[in-house]
């Protein structure tokens, strides 16, 4: 097994978060990640502060590990979600789009372990600062929102900058991924695209169909304009939209109209002229459906062979 100072810290057996993607990280898949193992999270954006509520209680009754909640600081609803972690007794929550310096006092008097999502050294430190738990730091390669700054890079800067234990997150697909961002001193993982295709995953089935079809040049970043890049797969939708962002006769506020509620529809819908699949580009070495356990299984005990014969790759 692989020994995280993560596992003790947390409660749980293997180094492994599932993404908090929003309008998809329900209460369902996150238990199947934690029965696993990892650490499921429930995304804060699943239409208000009540139904995060009833995704927490849900998961409860599908699982006796720890799980987590993400909230993404910037929507409108999240104090009110900030409290319901609180009412909850949530023991993890990873927070994104935002300072969560209004939230620490209260979530560290709960005993909730504070872990932010960063995509940079300064934010990195500046999470510590406040008292965070530990950071997850994204490289671009990831889905949705991004940073400038790609894993490889990224992973290391952020070990040598901070004390207090860092994940890896962006292009993290199998043993290879994961074996190589605990090269870089990671003492964890966050996988978010792969999970995708988890049987426990609720997108709609055209979502995972693309998936499985993506090859190496299947996603695009799109919003770069806005002030808010965003990866996704390459479809009619994301295609319009980079046409409307290269043309300046095109304003913000209409890019912006365009992009609304673009996630929903994926998800739900499965709609490719309308949605946004969000997706990182690990998406390329999807292959098939799997359950949540197979794919936790897989990435930690495929990193777990790999270091271990690490040592046969030097020669006498």
């Amino acid at each position: 097994m692989i020994k995280s100072a993560l596992c003790s810290i947390l409660g749980i057996e293997k180094p492994i978060f599932q993404g908090g993607m929003a309008w998809i990280a329900d209460g369902r898949l996150a238990a199947a990640v934690s029965e696993a193992g990892g650490l499921g999270i429930i995304s804060s954006i699943q239409g208000g502060a009540d139904v995060v509520r009833a995704e927490i209680r849900k998961a409860r009754e599908l699982t006796r590990k720890p799980f987590g909640v993400n909230i993404m600081l910037a929507a409108p609803d999240a104090a009110e979600v900030a409290d319901v972690v609180v009412e909850e007794g949530v023991g993890v929550v990873t927070t994104g789009a935002g300072i969560p310096a209004p939230y620490m006092e209260k979530w560290k008097a709960a005993g909730i372990k504070v872990i932010p999502v960063v995509a940079s050294v300064a934010y990195a430190l500046k999470m510590q600062e406040l008292g965070a738990t530990a950071v997850i730091a994204e490289g671009a390669e990831s889905g949705g929102h991004i940073g400038n700054v790609h894993t490889l890079a990224l992973v290391p800067q952020v070990v040598d900058a901070v004390e207090i234990p860092v994940l890896a997150a962006g292009g993290i697909f199998d043993g290879r991924s994961a074996a190589a961002a605990f090269m870089l001193g990671a003492c964890g993982v966050q996988v978010g695209t792969r999970f995708l295709v988890a049987r426990e995953c609720k997108v709609h089935p055209t979502y995972k169909e693309r998936l499985i079809k993506a090859g190496d040049l299947g996603t695009m970043v799109t919003g770069k304009r806005l002030g808010d890049a965003v990866r996704a797969l390459k479809t009619p939708f994301t295609k319009k939209f980079a046409q409307m962002e290269a043309n300046p006769a095109v304003q913000a506020d209409e890019l912006r109209a365009f992009g609304t509620g673009s996630v929903r529809k994926a998800v739900f819908d499965g709609d490719l002229a309308g949605g946004s699949f969000l997706a990182g580009e690990a998406a390329g070495l999807i292959r098939r459906e799997e359950t949540a356990e197979e794919i936790v299984n897989d990435i930690i005990g495929g990193a777990e062979r790999l270091l271990a014969g690490a040592k046969d790759l030097i020669g006498e």
